[in-house]
């Protein structure tokens, strides 16, 4: 049988990167009728990046209010693709977010729920405490946040999703494909050319390059742009449930409203967790944060903060959970801009409107792929995405060196050094 990437009928489109804002994207071209190649520079579904794992959480907490809207908006996606498939990846909790009355970011979180109507709970201090029947207790002087949408995605169940409704909808799907360049046709067509580390090439009308921590160096190559977006080697840990308590903290134990909730503490350090679901007596809690890596070079499970964290679980469950030391430690990668806001745009230059970009997802950004997906096939088909606002996404926000979107609240992620 011939190799379909050998004829000279071009794709339509050519999707580099299949982690789950690829996979999206390759979805929603393929379900359009675009004649759709997604491409992997590793194993489909490889560990190596940032869309593998048991576990991501989904919140609408933003103190920024655009992506409010996006989370539910991808909510409502990500049901509608459980639907398509057959099988759930969303299950849903309350979220809680907790932090010192004075945090400008969850002051923003609160301020945004009223101003758009989010129903939600704020507690005091030892009402935490009394809310989550001592689960989880915060200081006086804290406040908490209940809102009801919240939950955990199953992040390589996901991507596996995706793909597998890509297939069905008809696009191609090829792994260990390392993308080494891409130019512009010099024949009266002027298509777009993917050339790839075998020496194997590939045509396109257009082109979306969603290489996650790997897109600096990608973009750098091909176009000879430099996006700020600078990798993050992360832990994430999992801690040990005391005995007796196991039911207390499972995301499938009991109705909705008692169910131990995802959650989020704004303050030093930033922490997230989840409940008790992937692994049966353990919850999964860890710091927002990581060290500046080289996605090709990294320390691969080296725990970070974990002094921190114990510290921190110790105060939160008061003996219910192991504070001793995580039980299990895994590595995955954030791709940072300096504002923690995406990057999803036209690359511009000799290429136009038919190659954009989308990355810089700062650790924040899975939830919301449904819709990212979505835009970034709106965005290379049709010139423009429409129900999301933009503008905070621009490559151009960056000119002269600048430091992106100004925001009047902390920085959920903070690091050392921005390369």
């Amino acid at each position: 049988m011939a190799d379909s990437t050998k004829t000279e009928t071009p794709y339509d489109a050519v999707v580099i990167g299949a982690g789950v804002m690829g996979s999206t994207t390759a979805y929603n071209l393929a379900k359009r009728g675009h004649r759709t190649l997604l491409l992997e520079q590793f194993d489909f579904l490889h560990h190596r990046g940032s869309s593998h794992g048991e576990s991501r959480t989904i919140r609408a907490t933003y103190p920024e209010a655009y992506y409010a809207a996006m989370v539910a908006d991808s909510a409502r996606l990500w049901t509608r693709a459980e639907a398509e498939i057959g099988y759930r990846v969303y299950f849903s909790s309350a979220q809680l977010d907790v932090g010192p009355a004075e945090s400008k970011s969850l002051s923003a979180v609160i301020a945004n729920c009223k101003t758009h109507g989010v129903p939600h709970q704020i507690l005091y201090g030892r009402e935490v405490g009394e809310r989550f029947k001592g689960r989880f207790n915060v200081p006086e002087g804290w406040v908490g946040l209940v809102t009801e949408l919240g939950g955990v995605i199953k992040p390589t169940k996901a991507v596996a999703m995706f793909q597998a409704l890509a297939l069905k909808n008809g696009a191609v799907l090829k792994d260990n494909v390392e993308v080494s360049g891409i130019s512009r046709g010099e024949d009266e067509e002027g298509l777009l050319e993917i050339l790839t580390s075998s020496g194997e090439r590939f045509r396109a009308r257009k082109c979306v390059v969603a290489a996650g921590a790997w897109m600096r160096k990608l973009v750098k190559t091909v176009a000879g742009v430099e996006l700020p977006i600078q990798p993050l080697e992360c832990s994430v840990c999992y801690w040990r449930i005391q005995d007796g308590y196991e039911n207390d903290f499972s995301l499938n134990h009991g109705d909705h409203s008692d169910r131990f909730p995802t959650f989020a503490s704004y303050g030093d350090p930033y922490v997230y967790g989840t409940p008790s679901l992937e692994y049966p007596g353990l919850i999964k809690a860890a710091v927002h944060n990581g060290t500046v890596c080289d996605p090709d070079r990294r320390d691969w499970g080296k725990g970070l903060y974990e002094d921190h964290l114990r510290k921190w679980i110790e105060e939160r469950f008061e003996g219910r959970v192991d504070s001793s030391g995580p039980v299990s430690t895994q590595s995955c990668m954030y791709s940072m801009t300096p504002d923690e806001d995406f990057v999803i745009d036209f690359i511009g230059g000799e290429f136009g409107k038919d190659l954009v970009v989308g990355g810089g997802f700062s650790g924040h950004g899975f939830k919301m792929a449904p819709l990212i997906g979505r835009v970034l096939a709106d965005l290379v088909m049709e010139g423009v995405a429409k129900g999301v606002e933009m503008e905070h996404f621009r490559i151009g926000r960056f000119d002269g060196g600048g430091k992106g979107n100004v925001k009047e609240f902390e920085d959920q992620v903070c690091f050392a050094k921005f390369n």
